[in-house]
């Protein structure tokens, strides 16, 4: 499918795997806010864009439409000097001017005030967006305002700093307005206060190798690069202020280090986490390093990959045919969706538009095009502070992520007997595939089947990850949890290890304390007719049963999918190995012929011999240990 934005002609000779320019970034803010302000109110506060409403409600939705567009608006002019052809700030400075006339007034034109988190709070998430937009734009908006308005625009602006944030990045929104004010001669004490209580937060949630937790729990996901990274990299940058752009470049750096192998060869990124109808957005962090100077990337290579990734939606259909983002991954996607997606959320994709900072100058845009780092020899990254694997294949371009640390399960959930959230509870995610619906069957997951009932995943407890030559593995183990009946079983706990080298996976599980009665099931990647890949799982020791179930539901991916499963009877202790394969190779070797043999040593240690180059993986429980030699 093409892109109904009108993109010029692809650019080969400078860019030889997307074909995309600075030109093309334009041409798409220009294309994209061109669709969307068709929906704006008459006096521009509102893009009432057509769609499912969110559970913040229409008027929260439409200042989501002004304040998401605002920032490629804004990202767009200043990164032209403040060439306007289109003049898009002349409607952001109306629609400003007409939402903060009278705020919470149920009239056409009114933002709705910025309350608590839990009190209709998306209208602060939305603060952070026009605070951003405004000072970009500064000498061209901002500075050009009646007084009167600029007086509103603040008052409005500081109910972000007065009310209390979700414990997340949401501190970052106060942080983002307080930083605006400053800059414009407007900061306080209060606005100090904003500033400093982010920071101090993100100093706890730093967990090393670039990654934050997004709040006082585990969840490691796209939200570090484009927010948790984003923000304070950004004001930095635009304060330049040069202990903050030292410190939180740093951890730029090295969160791009791991980060910027997340995206495939085809430029999708790892389908993973909350928020994915954000798309492009992923690249965000990648250009930002670009921009600024932290990265440990060559400006063609992220090039390559920001490119890669805008070009990858729009090729798919993510704008359909009217020129809107719609609400999914490739085109519209309910099960990529959470609550509080509205009609407008998928334009926190304008953080991509950061690039657009880069003057046509730039090295970002005059390098040649090189290859991504997932388009290199075959990589495997372990990551122990986030608890993630990263395993890539040059011959098919997939990557793909074994989750043994990330969960998104907030410290006063704990382990209650709710649904697991496929976008964080199965053990790997991948460039290619998508995880099934949570009323499908689960697609890499391992199930422990009590009285029926199959348990699922929430609370995951890291073990280690570690790495060689061409090899890598992480471990983690965890408490299934059951929604129906008794929400666990006493002393029932999975211990998981997977192994990775080449395109291969080796996944080895001990079960402990399982009940009489009890059976144990474990899936593989979920593929459907015709996308390209085939996923095969292979049981090496103690699995008795294998067959197929189908997803009806299907994945971002495909509108149906199959998922290879194994099974088992178990009570007690029970150790499971088996061998798991995504690729799009059409000759890749058989699964049952990349092994010569398994040996269960003790009963708590297994040893796997490989038959290409005779090498043995070692995995022992007591206590845990991995080799491979």
């Amino acid at each position: 499918m093409t892109s109904p934005l009108e993109l010029p002609s692809d650019d080969r000779d400078l860019s030889p795997y997307t074909g995309y320019t600075r030109a093309h970034w334009e041409a798409a803010a220009d294309g994209l806010l061109r669709a969307a302000w068709q929906w704006s109110t008459p006096g521009r506060a509102l893009l009432d864009l057509p769609g499912r409403p969110s559970g913040s409600g229409v008027r929260s939705d439409g200042l989501e439409g002004y304040a998401r567009t605002f920032l490629a608006a804004a990202f767009r002019v200043a990164g032209a000097d403040g060439k306007d052809p289109h003049g898009w700030l002349d409607r952001y400075a109306d629609g400003l001017a007409a939402g903060t006339r009278t705020p919470g007034r149920d009239d056409p034109e009114s933002w709705p005030l910025i309350l608590d988190h839990h009190v209709q709070g998306q209208p602060m998430v939305e603060s952070a967006s026009v605070a951003i937009g405004l000072r970009l734009t500064r000498p061209w908006l901002w500075d050009r305002l009646d007084p009167g308005v600029q007086d509103r625009a603040e008052e409005w602006l500081r109910g972000a700093l007065r009310h209390t944030p979700a414990p997340n990045n949401w501190y970052l929104f106060p942080y983002s307005v307080a930083a605006f004010l400053e800059s414009v001669g407007r900061g306080d004490a209060e606005t100090t206060r904003a500033k400093e209580r982010a920071l101090g937060l993100l100093e706890g949630w730093y967990c090393g190798q670039g990654w934050y937790s997004d709040g006082d729990h585990r969840a490691f996901d796209h939200y570090n690069g484009w927010a948790l990274h984003l923000y304070p990299v950004l004001d930095a940058h635009l304060s330049g202020d040069p202990e903050l752009s030292t410190h939180f470049g740093s951890r730029l750096r090295a969160h791009l280090d791991s980060f910027s192998l997340l995206f495939g060869g085809d430029g999708a990124p790892i389908h993973f986490g909350r928020s994915l109808t954000y798309r492009f957005a992923a690249g965000s962090a990648v250009a930002l390093g670009a921009v600024t100077g932290h990265t440990p990337l060559s400006p063609g290579a992220s090039r390559r990959v920001i490119s890669g990734s805008l070009r990858y939606f729009l090729d798919r259909g993510a704008t359909g045919t009217d020129g809107l983002l719609s609400l999914g991954w490739h085109g519209p996607h309910e099960a990529t969706l959470q609550h509080y997606s509205g009609p407008a959320s998928p334009y926190w994709a304008s953080k991509a538009f950061v690039s657009l900072l880069a003057p046509e100058g730039h090295p970002l845009w005059t390098a040649t095009e090189e290859s991504a780092p997932s388009e290199g020899p075959d990589r495997v990254l372990a990551l122990p502070a986030p608890g993630l694997l990263i395993q890539s294949t040059r011959a098919d371009g997939i990557v793909r992520l074994h989750n043994h640390g990330s969960d998104h399960v907030r410290p006063h959930e704990g382990e209650s007997g709710v649904q697991d959230d496929p976008l964080y509870s199965r053990h790997s995610y991948s460039t290619v595939t998508g995880p099934t619906s949570n009323v499908n069957a689960a697609d890499n997951h391992l199930a422990v089947v009590v009285a029926g009932v199959r348990s699922g995943r929430r609370s995951i407890r890291p073990l280690g990850a570690g790495q060689g030559d061409g090899w890598g593995w992480a471990a983690s183990w965890h408490r299934p949890v059951f929604t129906s009946g008794a929400p666990m079983v006493p002393g029932l706990r999975v211990e998981s290890v997977t192994v990775v080298r080449g395109r291969y996976e080796l996944r080895v599980h001990r079960v402990l304390g399982a009940p009489a009665g009890a059976r144990v099931e474990q899936t593989g990647w979920a593929t459907g007719p015709g996308d390209g890949v085939r996923s095969t799982l292979h049981g090496l020791h103690g699995w008795e049963t294998w067959d197929e179930v189908r997803a009806p539901q299907g994945t971002a991916y495909t509108r149906w999918a199959v998922v290879p499963r194994l099974g088992a009877d178990a009570e007690g202790t029970v150790l499971l190995v088996s061998l798991a394969s995504l690729t799009a190779e059409p000759d890749a070797t058989a699964l049952a012929a990349a092994v010569s043999g398994v040996n269960n040593v003790d009963g708590d240690t297994v040893e796997v011999g490989w038959a290409e180059d005779g090498a043995t993986t070692r995995i022992a429980f007591e206590p845990l240990k991995v080799e491979h030699r």
